[in-house]
């Protein structure tokens, strides 16, 4: 594979190819995922929620000590496996969030992605590593609070944003009406909003845009609007390296336009999902009750929530479609096979610089 494309690089790091893929929780992307990515020169994603047996879980120091110990597990495990980039995505929205974060940063790792929630103490949590601090946005407006109240705070700023776009999978930083109308700005939108933010900004922040990126086209446009990278998750569930079973991944390839919907989570925010028997009981009302042996989530009530979105997540890693949340991207019905994380990156490597070149062509 020959590469045409500029690294992404955060102040002394430097990823060659300029793609993070996507933290995917409870078990998605795991370090096998993560290390295989970053192993092909761009930068792995270990998901930080959702790592740990239950039956460790039961009460909150349970669960804070277990879940903090599985998660510096895969960060030895995903060490073990390569030498190249990678970082942990943790969700503000968790109520062991300050443990998870600062765990990462004493591991040395090379990034933190924070989102679903604004990260306004994450600087606090990695006082003395060397860690980057790439908050997720889904405006300038976002980007810039964070932005100043990190530097009134701590006196830093982001390392990078990562702006994520309303065709992403999983949980999306946008109101429910505004995703199911069509009416969220778009990814290209929101992007130019952000680079607007940061244009002035001494010594610049760079800003990777995910949410719909599928193919080296879409890649080659985002990186023309001034982009320093993308973000990629949907596509890297569908490979060997990724840790879900068969059935979550043909799960995927089976799915059709029509099958993608969004749902109200219990995490306080909506969420991109496949259809499937258990989001249909949901859409006609049915509850799921079920006994919470531990708080994972701030912004989840167990008395009124109509489901456990950990054990629904879990259910998909597992296989158990039926009784799942899978949740995927807006063009998961595009993807026809499973590959390597090798094969797919070479493929959106080549099909960029084509159209970079093609691009480039034109201009002329």
């Amino acid at each position: 594979m020959i590469n045409c494309l500029k690294p992404l690089r955060m102040g002394e790091l430097k990823i060659d190819i300029p793609l993070i893929q996507g933290g995917m929780g409870v078990r998605v992307s795991t370090a096998s995922l993560a290390a295989a990515v970053a192993n092909c020169g761009a930068a792995g994603t270990i998901a930080g929620v959702g790592l740990a047996d239950e039956a460790d879980c039961i009460g909150r120091d349970n669960f804070f000590r277990s879940s903090r110990q599985a998660l510096v597990s895969e960060i030895h495990k995903a060490r073990e496996l390569t030498k190249g980039v990678f970082g942990v995505n943790i969700m503000v929205a968790l109520t062991n969030y300050e443990d998870l974060a600062r765990a990462a940063a004493k591991e040395d790792i090379n990034f933190i992605v924070s989102g679903a929630g604004l990260p306004l103490k994450l600087p606090e949590y990695t006082i003395g590593t060397q860690v980057k601090l790439i908050p997720i946005v889904s405006s300038g407006r976002v980007a810039e609070l964070i932005i100043k109240t990190w530097k009134k705070r701590y006196n830093r700023i982001p390392d990078a944003l990562v702006v994520e776009g309303p065709l992403a999978g999983g949980h999306l930083g946008y109101r429910f009406d505004e995703l199911e109308t069509g009416k969220a700005h778009s990814l290209d939108d929101i992007l130019l909003d952000v680079l607007g933010v940061v244009k002035d900004i001494p010594g610049g922040i760079p800003v990777i845009a995910g949410g719909g990126v599928f193919d080296g086209k879409d890649i080659a446009r985002i990186l023309g609007l001034g982009a320093s990278g993308v973000q990629i998750g949907t596509r890297f569930v569908a490979t060997d390296e990724c840790s879900v079973a068969d059935e979550f991944k043909q799960a995927y390839i089976d799915s059709q336009e029509k099958d993608t919907i969004i749902i109200k989570s219990p995490v306080g925010l909506p969420g991109r999902s496949i259809k499937t028997k258990f989001i249909d009981g949901l859409l006609k009302g049915v509850k799921m009750p079920f006994e919470c042996k531990f708080k994972c989530l701030k912004t989840c009530d167990p008395q009124s929530a109509p489901y456990c979105i950990a054990k629904a997540m879990l259910n998909a890693f597992k296989g158990d479609i039926d009784n799942a949340v899978v949740f995927a991207g807006s063009y998961v019905s595009r993807i026809k096979k499973i590959v390597s994380v090798k094969e797919l990156i070479d493929e959106l490597v080549s099909e960029t610089c084509s159209a970079l070149a093609l691009k480039s062509a034109i201009a002329v």
